[in-house]
């Protein structure tokens, strides 16, 4: 139950196509030497790496790196549940990730319309 709340508290990720590491961190509320340890364990996140080595992570992987935040921090998976539990995911389709696409949508488009209902000024 506390993921779809937790998920909230989280800030909406903005429209950019690439992230920085910092970015990441602070959309998904883990440190980067976080970010950089589940690199190694879950295959799912490969960012791409850039001039000196530098990441840039897609939104894509802003949202995987939040299921992964939400089952070691929230539900209380290993490492290896987690992993587990991913590819298990990968495997049958997991709807999760689309609805945490969707609710990024909708919030999306809630600022649009609060930016198009208010009075120019």
């Amino acid at each position: 139950m506390l993921e779809p709340s937790h998920n909230n508290e989280l800030p909406a990720i903005p429209g950019k196509r690439y992230f920085t590491i910092g970015e990441v961190a602070e959309l998904c509320a883990v440190k980067a030497h976080v970010l950089r340890y589940w690199e190694q364990e879950f295959p799912q996140l490969s960012p791409v790496k850039r001039r000196g080595n530098r990441r840039y992570y897609q939104r894509a992987d802003v949202i995987t790196i939040r299921q992964i935040r939400s089952l070691l921090y929230d539900q209380g998976y290993t490492i290896g549940g987690a992993k587990q539990k991913l590819s298990s995911h990968e495997v049958k389709d997991d709807t999760s990730q689309y609805k945490q696409l969707i609710r990024q949508m909708i919030t999306e488009l809630e600022e649009v319309l609060e930016v198009l209902n208010s009075p120019a000024g």
